[in-house]
């Protein structure tokens, strides 16, 4: 607006006047201004929802910018939603030289007392670390969001919360209340027993009026009733992932819309024939090469849940070791159909939860467990009837199959992959692995869900191959033709064998008590002849007679009877590997149940790489006597008369001597256990002590009780002996 003294009128003042010229000046000035400075660049926006009610903005306002907690351990976390309370537990260096460890052990003295319990907030009787607690800098936060600028674009993200955390001192007012107990404890010691009783005072009985909607409404504003409500939302305890995590790299990308140009939506080609590409919503493939190969596997199987070993290979490159990708695929993902099929704990971590029902992580893994063995059972599943076996809710169990499968109309679910039977052929050693594995899992579904072993199939023919292909139905008719032809022969071969092993290591007037393990349904003329079959982990449902995998010709053609070498053979290659492996684990475990021992065992032979000597069958009976020899005992506990305990977890075994200060605490234990079934802890520890002729300290009796024994109920259990 330009501003001018009239000519046929009053003048202006002059101060008006000169207030003009300068809006002028201003005006030209501020247009000039723009002509010198052109736009340069134009930036998309962009709004991200994925975390919009998730995002959360901590400070640290006691803590300067350039000393971050991000390399310092956090040990717990937990948020109280509705209230947006977070609670971190973070660990304090106490090997730095600017720690006081006098002052740190006072204060844990201070906190805990003399005597360290589960309630202790410092178990290593040391201040070892500290609790920071969070307050709200603001309760709206409309007007904060979280920028990630990406390829030309600006990806916003509302901010749901805006946190201060600091540290907390709740542990001086534990001390205080320890404080005021050993006071009041004091006092009450000091006082007279032979005082007389208190004289009878009169009391005053007064009845309330009626609560008035004033009084109600200030009670509910008052502090006291506040600080009730918020203490009863439960905690809501999280996992940390580090910065640099590969967990934190992922959800990091739910920061980026989308929708934009910079972020590709293309899935992962899942046929063979076709060139795959790497989920976008991951890390770019150049990011991806920089991490180690198990990381790189992992995080592809994690986003892809189903893939075939070539789209894995052509995805990590030419450069990679093939012997290399199938020992990390291994470890997380199971073959189904010669497809890989990302593992269960990998999608449900621990102390993780279902989104729709809340139902926690162990129960979505043994869900999904069920679902994975089906479909190596059959093509087809059906989504009822696998809500019927898990009690899981429908949500839970469409999310199952959608990894692994595709809807069919009047079908039900089939698997999304086709049979890859070119994998199957290429790798023998690694299927039998595989195979083994779903043997264990099997016979815990079985166990955890009932299953009645009428309705399990014969054979699994899940990993039958298309059209052209023999069926393993087929396969198990020849086996079994094969099988009646030379059950003559090999029945004379093997009581021959038995004859020549037998005779040299029993001496005159020594009878064996024999345990024949056999297989159900057999006849009772048949046992004799099974006993010494390889260790047999599958269910009984399951009528094979493989040996451990092994097709008949090759494990009845091996030079050792079944993998059980003749008595004397303690320096083959087999046995000193076994009793390696026996000695390995007992050290750690101290006592085991055979089932658990085979179980063990099983995984094992898994981790090996192909063509191990272990490979070649190994028995029972040889696995048993393998444990005797290497220092055990088997502890016969008294199971009671309606046990459900199987044969196998009934046969305790345990490390007699380990070779440090408390085998002969052990061995007390051990003797208590063998006329109890469960057993208080005072009359563990009575016992201790009069067996050892001294006192023992609580840390002492519990090393003995955590080697051996599991707690339920308030008794004490061997560990495999308790059903639960």
């Amino acid at each position: 607006m330009l501003v001018e003294p009239l000519t046929d009128g009053p003048s202006l003042s002059p101060s008006f006047a000169d207030r003009a010229q300068g809006l002028r000046g201003w005006l030209s000035s501020s247009m000039a201004n723009e002509e010198d400075d052109p736009v340069v660049q134009e930036i998309d926006v962009y709004l991200a929802k994925s975390l919009a009610e998730k995002l959360y903005l901590f400070q640290y306002p006691v803590r300067p910018a350039s000393m971050t907690y991000d390399d310092i351990p956090h040990l717990s976390a937990k948020i109280k939603p509705k209230q947006q309370k977070v609670e971190l537990e973070m660990a304090i260096d106490t090997l730095n030289p600017n720690y006081c460890r006098s002052k740190g052990e006072q204060i844990a003295l201070n906190v805990d007392g003399a005597c360290a319990d589960e309630t202790s907030t410092y178990s290593s009787k040391l201040m070892d670390k500290q609790t920071f607690c969070s307050s709200q800098t603001t309760s709206n936060t409309s007007r904060y969001a979280a920028a990630l600028y990406r390829q030309g674009e600006l990806h916003l993200t509302p901010l749901h919360g805006i946190l201060q955390l600091r540290p907390s001192f709740s542990y001086l007012d534990k001390a205080d209340a320890k404080h005021r107990e050993r006071e009041a404890a004091n006092e009450a010691g000091d006082s007279s027993q032979d005082e007389a009783e208190d004289d009878v005072k009169q009391i005053t009985v007064r009845f309330s009026r009626p609560e008035s909607e004033q009084a109600r409404q200030r009670r509910v504003q008052s502090y006291e009733f506040l600080q009730k409500k918020h203490a009863e939302e439960p905690w809501v305890h999280l996992h940390y992932y580090g910065l640099r995590d590969s967990r934190s790299e992922h959800e990091r990308q739910y920061l980026l819309c989308p929708g934009s140009s910079g972020v590709e939506n293309t899935e992962l080609v899942k046929s063979p024939r076709d060139k795959p590409v790497a989920p976008s919503n991951v890390l770019s493939m150049a990011q991806l090469r920089t991490l180690p190969l198990a990381d790189q596997i992992k995080i592809l199987m994690k986003n892809v849940k189903v893939m075939p070993f070539a789209n894995l290979m052509s995805l990590l490159g030419p450069s990679i070791d093939s012997v290399a990708v199938l020992r990390g695929i291994q470890k997380v993902a199971m073959l189904v159909q010669g497809n890989w099929v990302v593992k269960s704990d990998i999608l449900y971590p621990k102390d993780s939860s279902s989104p729709h029902s809340g139902v926690p992580a162990e129960v979505l893994c043994r869900g999904r467990d069920f679902v994975m063995w089906k479909f190596t059972q059959s093509r087809w599943v059906v989504r009822k009837e696998v809500a019927t076996v898990t009690k899981l809710c429908a949500e839970d169990v469409k999310d199952f199959l959608e990894h692994m499968a595709v809807v069919r109309i009047n079908k039900g679910w089939e698997f999304i992959l086709p049979y890859d039977g070119e994998f199957i052929k290429k790798h023998p050693d690694v299927v039998q692995r595989q195979h083994m594995l779903w043997t264990g899992i099997q016979a815990k579904l079985e166990k955890v869900y009932n299953l009645v072993k009428e309705t399990m199939p014969k054979k699994p023919d899940a990993q039958s191959g298309p059209a052209g292909l023999v069926s393993g139905d087929q396969r198990i008719q020849v086996a079994k033709t094969k099988a009646q032809q030379n059950h003559a022969l090999l029945e004379r071969e093997l009581q021959r064998r038995k004859e020549q092993l037998r005779a040299p290591a029993v001496p005159p007037g020594v009878r064996i008590k024999e345990e024949p393990v056999s297989e159900e349904g057999e006849e009772d003329d048949e046992q004799e002849a099974e006993e010494e079959e390889p260790m047999d982990t599958s269910p009984s449902g399951l009528h094979s007679k493989l040996a451990n995998g092994l097709p008949p010709g090759r494990a009845a053609g091996t030079d050792s009877f079944n993998g059980h070498p003749p008595p004397g053979c303690a320096s083959t290659p087999v046995a000193r590997e076994l009793r390696a492996f026996v000695e390995a684990t007992f050290q750690r475990q101290f006592v085991l149940t055979l089932s658990e021992l085979k179980r063990l065992f099983n995984l094992h032979l898994a981790s090996l790489p192909p063509g191990h000597t272990l490979f070649s069958g190994i028995s029972d009976r040889m696995l048993q006597d393998t444990v005797l020899a290497a220092g055990c005992k088997q502890i016969l506990v008294p199971f009671p008369p309606q046990t459900a305990a199987s044969p196998d977890e009934q046969k305790v075994f345990a490390l007699w001597e380990s070779g440090d200060m408390s085998d002969q605490h052990r061995q007390v234990l051990l003797e208590i256990f063998s006329k109890n079934y469960r057993v208080r802890r005072n009359m563990i520890q009575s016992r201790l002590t009069q067996e050892c002729g001294e006192d023992l300290s609580k840390q002492e009796v519990d090393k003995v009780l955590k080697d051996c024994c599991v707690s339920y109920g308030g008794m004490w259990y061997l560990k495999g002996t308790v059903q639960s």
